[in-house]
């Protein structure tokens, strides 16, 4: 993906079955939980690159001595090797139980208290908390007053907070301390149930349970794997596969609104927890977030890329000989093998070669450091490197794939203008997902709408329209729908009051940066195309506005709302 899309996070548990000598005489490694927590979050450092933390306890600690250790890191440059380096073959770190978490700073909090694991001390071991996760709360408010209804004083209003108290608290109403293991059913059941939003949740308590959760539209990912030796959950699949050297279906995805528990004494269950809510998986997942060698993943990011065959070729006019198939770099390679197996099949069948290579070529070290704008814009555009003398100047179209396109800034100021350098006839960008019309509310930085190309054209033309009573008569309707408690999204009806083929190319207009040579033209992937892609994976909000939950529903409309008074169209 072009644009700097952020999202939240990735999320490790492991827990070893045996005691800590057994695997210092069987894998001579004395640090062996410590050394697979490592490589669990590595696996995953995709997610995750403005903080880090990793908690180790130990079971039946000694009295006078801490129950746990902590470290977290939020360093500049790489808070994961960072941490890492500073917790390897430190004997604390040794515990049988280990909760580890990768961030993303989505709103800009870079301090070590925003990042994970968060901990919810008490003298109790049985009330001490642990927790990590992959989530994000639409209903925070509502949970803040709770707690103040309750006689509590929280010192926060982050919902990484609120969250980790709203457990404390219910494990706190379990009376019998001296109980085998808590009553997790119950406990979390109480303290989730009600909440919205998206979560995968894994937390460890002091006296040596753990659990791993999943909201009830299993929204947010979540895998675990076990046997004799370890259980062990993430974020994503192939972490667990790599780390224990697993295959695709030895690993296990977390069922929707279920916990899995791991006892004290190392047993295994899965429990029912929340309300069965439809499964609405986020796409996103699929189409960029998680790592592709993933199984399930790399075959469903060919499939988008197969897909958009017909609709290039059509806008290339099935000139082969004219044409020049590339990407961008890296996260739509996938798509791209998948668009060239059948494009060459297409070609084979027509007795034609298929034009293809690397165009553009990210440059991941690349830093800038200096303080004036305009020089620092004309840095930030070689990002990217182009591959020169593949493009035939003057007479080619060059089509490049990209995973999706979300605000647009990175296309228009930097790859757009590199790819212009190579004088080609006209730039085709194709999108393997459709058209992004709606914010996100579930661990995707995606909540404003201004910011997104697709709302910024669908204002343009109405304007261009003489329009802007839709906009206004739509947030109107968003302001008492908030007022009110209804839930339906009205930033739809700016969307039904513009035609699909104006939207598309005011959305070309508004991604052309100045002074562009070539024709522009974008092609993306259809709906349909996309739900035949992705059969499993029915999230997809970003492009219907089909929120899950109602505190979706609130946000789109609060979006509107936001927008409108920001930027002053009309009465605002």
């Amino acid at each position: 993906m072009s644009d700097p899309v952020k999202h939240e996070c990735a999320v490790a548990l492991l827990r070893l079955r045996k005691n800590r000598e057994y695997y210092a005489r069987k894998y001579g490694d004395a640090n062996y939980g410590f050394g697979k927590m490592a490589l669990l979050l590595e696996k995953q450092h995709n997610r995750g690159q403005d903080g880090a933390g990793i908690a180790s306890l130990r079971l039946d600690p000694e009295p006078g001595s801490p129950a746990y250790h902590l470290e977290k890191s939020a360093a500049a440059e790489d808070p994961l090797a960072d941490l890492l380096g500073r917790c390897a073959g430190d004997p604390r770190f040794g515990g049988e139980l280990l909760l580890g978490h990768l961030r993303y700073a989505t709103y800009g909090r870079h301090e070590l208290s925003a990042c994970h694991p968060f901990v919810h001390d008490s003298s109790c071991l049985a009330r001490t908390l642990l927790l990590a996760g992959n989530f994000n709360l639409t209903d925070t408010g509502r949970v803040f007053q709770h707690f103040l209804e309750l006689g509590h004083h929280p010192a926060s209003r982050a919902d990484g907070y609120l969250i980790t108290q709203t457990i404390a608290h219910c494990l706190e109403q379990d009376s019998d301390l001296h109980a085998a293991s808590h009553d997790w059913q119950k406990i979390l059941r109480q303290a989730l149930n009600d909440l919205d939003g998206a979560f995968t949740l894994c937390g460890i308590n002091g006296a040596g349970d753990a659990f791993v959760i999943r909201d009830p539209h299993a929204i947010r990912p979540g895998y675990f794997y076990f046997d004799d030796e370890v259980f062990a959950a993430a974020s994503e699949r192939p972490a667990i596969q790599a780390a224990f050297n697993r295959s695709t279906a030895e690993v296990m995805e977390i069922p929707a609104g279920k916990a899995v528990i791991v006892r004290k004494n190392g047993g295994v269950e899965i429990l029912d927890c929340l309300d069965e809510a439809p499964r609405r998986s986020c796409v996103f997942e699929r189409i960029y977030f998680s790592r592709p060698n993933d199984a399930g993943i790399h075959r469903e990011r060919k499939l988008l890329g197969k897909s958009l065959v017909p609709k290039l070729l059509e806008a290339t006019n099935h000139d082969y000989e004219h044409t020049f198939f590339s990407y961008i770099p890296n996260s739509a390679q996938v798509s791209f093998h998948g668009m060239l197996e059948e494009l060459m099949k297409t070609a084979f069948s027509e007795g034609r070669t298929v034009r293809f290579g690397q165009i553009a070529v990210k440059d991941a070290k690349f830093r800038t450091f200096i303080a004036d704008a305009a020089i620092r814009r004309e840095l930030g555009m070689h990002v990217y490197d182009i591959t020169y003398g593949l493009v035939r100047p003057g007479t080619d179209t060059l089509v490049v794939l990209d995973d999706s396109i979300v605000r647009g800034s990175t296309m228009r100021s930097a790859i757009l203008p590199i790819l212009d350098r190579l004088a080609p006839r006209k730039i085709i960008i194709a999108s393997s997902a459709p058209v992004i019309r709606y914010p996100d509310c579930y661990g995707i930085d995606m909540a404003c709408a201004g910011d997104l190309a697709a709302f910024q054209a669908a204002v343009s033309v109405l304007k261009k329209q003489d329009r802007l009573d839709v906009l206004e008569h739509a947030c109107k309707r968003a302001r008492k729908d908030l007022a009110s408690g209804k839930n339906k999204n009205r930033m739809k009806e700016v969307y039904d009051a513009v035609d699909e083929e104006d939207l598309l190319r005011e959305i070309a207009l508004l991604l052309t940066p100045a002074g562009l040579q070539a024709e522009l033209q974008i092609v993306y992937q259809t709906l349909p195309a996309l739900r035949a892609c992705c059969p499993e994976y029915t999230g997809d909000w970003y492009f219907t506005g089909d929120y899950p939950t109602p505190g979706g529903l609130r946000m789109v409309n609060r979006a509107l709302v936001n927008y409108m008074e920001q930027n002053n169209e009309r009465a605002y």
